[in-house]
């Protein structure tokens, strides 16, 4: 008979932290642009998720559209992940990149309570507590000055701009989040790649229309940015792909925890190659909020291994 062929350990957890590491580099470029609309650089990554899912499409033969019971899902899918994309890559053009990193953080928290919300999903005392860690967090690193002063130090621009990126921030991780949640009601009925379609599809349309609403479309001027341009559309790509295959060997809860590297690739890029030293404001931010989504991904973790003994029994 063939020999089963073993699976290489650690495989998975490599692939989280070479896609975390793609993630970051790809977001240290977007800081690197110069005079280009959040929403253009939006519009070009669509075009790039586009060409890579079309071919799997037609090889799976799913179609465009989708079912017709789970359209609506796949609408707000494409609709509220494609928003999440350009509010995140606002927060990383006017606030830290270390900042608008962790915040994104606070996904998995979010995640459970809007579960709870509209999929009845348990709750317990510890996700209300993972949740306060992380609001916790957000504070320490928005520094409102009712509570830290009229003089907020430590900031990359103005505290109007830091405010902004804070609420874009996360308004992109209540989206995310948001998106999550969709796609667990959709389950496995619809194919991954139909999913990212939407995905695409959809955010580019929105992107298209705000940047003609906004008068903000135009090529870059110099090749530089051109090139960054491809590079955050490759880059990101590949950390999707590196993600879904670690997804797809590895536990949820490993992945979720390994992909806390992205917090430190964020941070070693910014001190390198962007000259700004992050305040211990950041630094307190950002354990409180690595905590509480490491805790959230290690009781979901754990949960998943007990339902699945039960199941065995």
């Amino acid at each position: 008979g063939t020999k089963k062929k073993t699976a290489c350990p650690g495989l998975g957890l490599f692939y989280t932290i070479l896609s975390a590491f793609l993630f970051s580099v790809a977001s240290l470029f977007l800081k690197k642009i110069e005079d280009i609309h959040s929403v253009e650089v939006s519009a070009f990554r669509c075009v790039f998720q586009m060409a890579f899912v079309l071919p799997g499409l037609i090889y799976y033969k799913t179609g465009f559209l989708g079912p017709k019971g789970k359209r609506i899902f796949l609408f707000f899918r494409g609709f509220l992940g494609s928003t999440a994309m350009v509010l995140l890559y606002y927060a990383y053009q006017v606030m830290p990149l270390a900042d608008a990193t962790v915040i994104t953080f606070t996904s998995p928290v979010f995640t459970s309570l809007l579960a709870w919300i509209f999929l009845k999903e348990k709750y317990s005392l510890w996700d209300l507590l993972f949740t306060l860690f992380a609001i916790t967090g957000v504070v320490l690193i928005a520094r409102p000055p009712f509570l830290f002063g009229s003089r907020v130090t430590g900031l990359e621009g103005s505290y109007s701009d830091h405010l902004k990126g804070t609420v874009a921030a996360i308004a992109s991780t209540l989206s995310a989040a948001s998106t999550i949640v969709i796609l667990r009601k959709v389950g496995k009925s619809v194919h991954y790649f139909l999913s990212i379609w939407y995905y695409a599809v959809i955010g580019l349309i929105g992107c298209v229309i705000a940047l003609f609403v906004l008068n903000e479309w135009r090529l870059p001027h110099c090749g530089k940015d051109r090139v960054f341009l491809i590079l955050i559309g490759l880059l990101g790509l590949g950390g999707q792909i590196f993600l879904t295959k670690a997804l797809q060997i590895e536990k949820a809860g490993p992945v979720s925890i390994m992909k806390t590297m992205d917090v430190v690739f964020a941070f070693i890029l910014q001190v390198l190659f962007l000259n700004h030293l992050p305040t211990w404001w950041t630094v307190g931010g950002a354990l409180c909020v690595v905590a509480s989504s490491s805790g959230t991904a290690i009781r979901k973790w754990r949960h998943s291994v007990k339902k699945a003994k039960q199941r065995e029994i």
